[in-house]
């Protein structure tokens, strides 16, 4: 789902990078009202679940890959407005660092992951767990929200995709970005979320829910019993790093992430504006570090990928005014 650079428009890109402002301000807003600012380091870790959930690459239907993202978890932790601030940060970050995503397609990946995605997942989760008390409402909310909100985020790629070859051809009619219309994208994109992806990110989503619950449940803002360490979370993204080169074992590209020489054998011609587009040149491609094997690569690309998000959110609660207690 990280649509990389020039497979859209840059006027489309454009759009959707000036919706995010408005959005990220109003979250930023929603965050200060929100988040204790001793809670904000702990976001930091739920912005690193995200970041290595989406480096752990499934084999799809089809031949391609796809990820879970977890934007539906750190929604339920600490809000959707949280959400869709570290979701949007790991995105970037992404961008930046290690090519995952184009930098002039931030907006349009943001308002697909982290803010359609953790939006709609919550809102689910929200209707099925003030339905079904306990933890098995919360679980069950949390698996159906977060399959929910993956798939809606997939759809909207797939239309962001779809509608290029509609709106920007040649003059001979060759499309100048994304070549796939709607009637391709969309069930391309859909046959492998539908039945992998979303699943997939149902299965992090209540794994890590469900672990936090269990050994540190005041990890998060709407907690009802105190107790439990930041420890242990810290513990589980280390396991994290060190199993995510499994996501290397999955081949193939995501669909509509190919190089411009793949994409060209595939439609039979180089569209004009991904040949020509403008090109990031990150410091970790693909999360390869130098001549470093592929794996090692991949796991101080994770570490480094991780303490950035726990740096950047640290720094945030710094710039937070502390409560001050009149009591």
């Amino acid at each position: 789902m990280h649509i990389p650079e020039n497979y859209l428009s840059p006027s489309t890109c454009a759009v959707f990078d000036v919706a995010m402002v408005p959005i990220w301000g109003y979250a930023a807003k929603k965050v200060r009202e929100t988040v204790p600012r001793e809670k904000m380091p702990l976001v930091g870790i739920a912005a690193a679940f995200c970041f290595l959930s989406m480096m752990f690459n499934i084999p799809l239907p089809g031949g391609t890959t796809g990820h879970a993202v977890c934007g539906t978890l750190i929604a339920i932790l600490f809000g959707p407005w949280t959400a869709c601030l570290a979701v949007s940060v790991a995105l970037i970050i992404q961008a930046v660092f290690f090519g995952d995503g184009g930098i002039l397609a931030i907006g349009a990946n943001c308002f697909n992951m982290a803010f359609v995605l953790p939006m709609v997942g919550y809102a689910v989760y929200k209707l099925i767990s003030d339905r079904i008390e306990g933890r098995k409402g919360e679980l069950i909310g949390a698996g159906v929200g977060s399959y929910l909100g993956l798939n809606v985020a997939a759809l909207l790629a797939a239309i962001e995709f779809g509608i290029q070859p509609m709106l920007f051809t040649d003059a001979a009619g060759a499309a100048l970005y994304c070549p796939y219309p709607l009637s391709v994208s969309i069930p391309a994109m859909m046959l492998g979320h539908l039945t992998v992806a979303g699943l997939a990110e149902a299965g992090f989503t209540v794994g890590i829910l469900a672990f936090l619950r269990s050994t540190a449940p005041s990890f998060g803002i709407e907690t009802v019993e105190q107790g439990g360490k930041a420890a242990s979370a810290i513990g589980l993204v280390v396991a994290l790093i060190a199993a995510c080169p499994l996501g290397l074992l999955a081949t193939g590209d995501a669909w509509g992430e190919w190089g411009l020489e793949d994409l060209a054998e595939m439609v039979g011609y180089e569209p004009a504006g991904l040949a020509t587009g403008w090109e990031w040149s990150s410091f970790m491609p693909d999360y390869s570090v130098g001549a470093l094997p592929e794996v090692a690569g991949y796991i101080v690309s994770a570490i480094i990928g991780v303490a950035l998000l726990v740096i950047i959110f640290r720094l945030a609660a710094g710039a937070m005014k502390p409560e001050v207690d009149f009591s």
